[in-house]
């Protein structure tokens, strides 16, 4: 029988959405900003991170500050779509550093990929990487980022999430 997740009321969707703005808070700053008391905030995210609703902390790093990088968003079709081919594609994909994201989307092709190189020539040395693996891959057209207007980190979890539906 699954278990079953514990259920979120607005404290916790608070809870969650300070910690994804700011990680690092002290519990006692975290507890004053959801009109809790120190204690009990604490308890809720214990209770978070053990439901797996917070997946871990980290750094958000700004990129261009270690040197020069590009974003390239790159759609990918697949030659063929059986199961198989699906899972084999993810798998190999997923074992790709510069890859940071990847969506299974409907369309006109079957994923959207996100990869980050340093420059042109080392994404086209990556993509003759995937491509000589022979993962299924029949064709793919890649974008450019040009400028990145912005980045949220952080997710509108009150407004998706309201406790009231």
């Amino acid at each position: 029988m699954p278990r079953l997740l514990p259920r979120l009321d607005r404290i916790d969707l608070r809870i969650l959405a300070h910690l994804q703005k700011n990680g690092r808070v002290t519990n006692v700053k975290l507890a004053d900003a959801v009109g809790l008391s120190a204690s009990p905030c604490l308890m809720r995210v214990k209770r978070l991170e053990k439901a797996g609703y917070i997946l871990g902390y980290g750094a958000h790093i700004h990129l261009q500050k270690l040197g020069s990088a590009l974003t390239i968003f790159t759609e990918i079709t697949l030659a063929d779509h059986r199961i198989g081919d699906f899972a084999r594609f993810e798998t190999a994909i997923g074992k790709v550093e510069e890859v940071i994201e990847c969506y299974q989307v409907s369309g006109g092709y079957d994923y959207l990929l996100k990869f980050v190189a340093r420059s042109i020539p080392d994404y086209r040395e990556t993509m003759e990487r995937v491509l000589i693996a022979e993962i299924g891959i029949e064709k793919y057209f890649s974008y450019i980022v040009m400028k990145s207007v912005f980045i949220k980190q952080h997710l509108p979890l009150e407004r998706l999430y309201s406790a009231e539906d």
